[in-house]
């Protein structure tokens, strides 16, 4: 059975949840979400709950409501965001408290649509397909799960979940009445991580107590470093179907890719984990932009072996950041344009610095974007150099955000945003 394939049963569900979001979301809707993205990063929390048995589903601790439905605990619609990866039977309980109190679930998968990583290993389809399994289809008609992009500005990522809810919200609301939707969001601030349940006073809150400290970090961790005791381990932290994915996905070249990526980038935190404090990393990157075209690597080396990316490194002991710019350019691409050119050429600049950007640790990047002039003769020659296996001329509209290492998909759209500005 393949990483995405579920059992008859589970199937089922699913189905009936595509289909409710298919009615709720049309795929145009869907599809505007992936093509806006501009490239924030912003870290969705994994609810904090123990470890659930059913029986536990029913007694769960108290809830805290804040607003104006702190009295009938009652909502039309109640908003859960995470990034679910894995899905857990700390969700699950979250997601059966939301049931209980509104009339519908909508569910925003973060981290959506990039590369897969230690940090985010499964598509957008595959949590979605988790989560429908977990349900019985009865449930599954009350939930619509949506993905929901990283963004680097807060106000896009608000528009987006606001977008996101109303799309949902204007489908399902037809009160005789006419009254209003009673919107709620629902979660745990478990540390400042989970900052963005402040972020819209409009909706009411349910916020969930800490049960008993189950988190999906662990079980990533443990997940790749031995996959079947992973999952023994924390076999009652998990639902049943997600837990028979798991088992399935260990089975993949995509796992094993990540296995090895995990492995390696332990051993590379390993090398500093004895300086006082973390170090920070300081690199620069390339945005060379001619016709409509980006100019791009493909990565030799772990993390991120095969995907493409921006041409860029680390900055020298000695080097200011465009000059260590420049000579990454020139180093991975064989660019035979020369530097001052290149610098003449630079019509923007930003620094990318959120702290998850990178999984090698704490690494902040500045980015360049230079626009090269068309010629007569096309586009200059590349060829792969240094730390790049390839280079090569990409069509910006046919970039796939799920083929491009860490961040850069985001710094490319945000940089070419910021110059047309």
């Amino acid at each position: 059975m393949p990483p995405g394939s579920v059992s008859s049963a589970q199937a089922t569900s699913e189905s009936r949840l595509r289909g409710a979001a298919n009615r709720i979301a049309p795929k145009e809707h869907i599809q505007s979400l992936r093509n806006v993205c501009l490239g924030r990063i912003v870290s969705v929390p994994q609810i904090d709950c123990g470890v659930l048995s059913a029986r536990s589903l029913l007694s769960m601790p108290p809830i805290t409501v804040t607003g104006r439905e702190s009295g009938a605990l009652k909502f039309d619609f109640l908003v859960f965001v995470g990034r679910f990866r894995p899905f857990h039977l700390g969700h699950l309980a979250v997601m059966k408290r939301a049931l209980s109190l509104g009339r519908h679930l909508i569910v925003l998968v973060g981290s959506s649509r990039q590369a897969r990583s230690h940090r985010n290993p499964f598509r957008f389809e595959e949590v979605r397909s988790c989560i429908a399994g977990a349900f019985t289809p009865e449930e599954c008609e009350r939930i619509t799960v949506l993905p929901l992009i990283d963004r680097y500005n807060d106000l896009e990522w608000i528009r987006d979940v606001q977008a996101a809810v109303h799309g949902v919200v204007v489908q399902h609301h037809r009160p005789a009445d006419g009254s209003a939707p009673r919107v709620g969001l629902i979660g745990h601030s478990k540390d400042h991580s989970s900052y963005y349940l402040r972020m819209f006073p409009q909706w009411g809150a349910v916020e969930c107590m800490n049960c008993r400290g189950i988190s999906a970090t662990p079980i990533r961790d443990a997940y790749f470093i031995d996959a079947a005791a992973a999952l023994e381990t924390w076999k009652d932290a998990l639902p049943a179907n997600v837990a028979a994915f798991m088992a399935e996905f260990a089975r993949t070249d995509e796992y094993k890719r990540l296995a090895e990526e995990s492995a390696y980038i332990a051993k590379y935190r390993s090398g500093w984990a004895n300086a006082p404090y973390p170090p920070t990393f300081l690199t620069a990157d390339a945005v060379v932009v001619l016709s409509g075209h980006v100019l791009l690597v493909e990565r030799r080396g772990l993390p991120g072996r095969g995907l493409l990316a921006l041409p860029g490194g680390f900055v020298g002991q000695h080097e200011r950041i465009k000059d260590a710019m420049i000579r990454e350019l020139r180093e991975e691409t064989k660019l035979k344009i020369p530097a001052g050119f290149l610098e003449g050429g630079i019509r923007a600049s930003q620094i990318f610095d959120h702290p998850y950007r990178s999984s090698r640790g704490r690494t902040v990047t500045q980015a360049f974007l230079i626009q090269l002039k068309a010629t007569d003769e096309g586009f200059p020659k590349v060829r792969g150099g240094d730390d790049a296996k390839s280079a090569r001329w990409m069509p910006i509209a046919e970039i796939d955000p799920e083929r491009m290492f860490e961040d850069h998909f985001h710094i490319i759209q945000t940089l070419i945003a910021s110059s047309n500005a």
